[in-house]
């Protein structure tokens, strides 16, 4: 099973399971069916906004330098550096 056909089981299990609580297929006390179970797909989209802006600002502070990558972007900068150059372009 691939990665999308996960995603998409989940999802639409997910989904089967919320609408089988809206329409009251699965007997809940009133006040929860009343007032917990409309917002739930609001608490649900808050709460994966949440974690996203969690891990983009975990992986923002653990961001690890990488030497070699810097020192290949410099050497590539001056091989096309000097192509241009080559070619009559002002590329400083």
């Amino acid at each position: 099973m691939t990665r999308a056909q996960q995603t998409i089981s989940l999802g639409l299990l997910v989904t089967s399971l919320y609408l089988s609580l809206y329409l009251q297929l699965i007997p809940l006390p009133e006040l929860v069916q009343t007032e917990v179970v409309p917002l739930l797909p609001f608490w649900a989209l808050v709460s994966f906004g949440a974690y996203l802006l969690f891990r983009l600002g975990w992986n923002v502070m653990t961001f690890h330098d990488v030497p070699e990558a810097h020192k290949e972007l410099t050497a590539e900068i001056e091989l096309a550096k000097t192509d241009l150059r080559r070619l009559g372009v002002d590329v400083d």
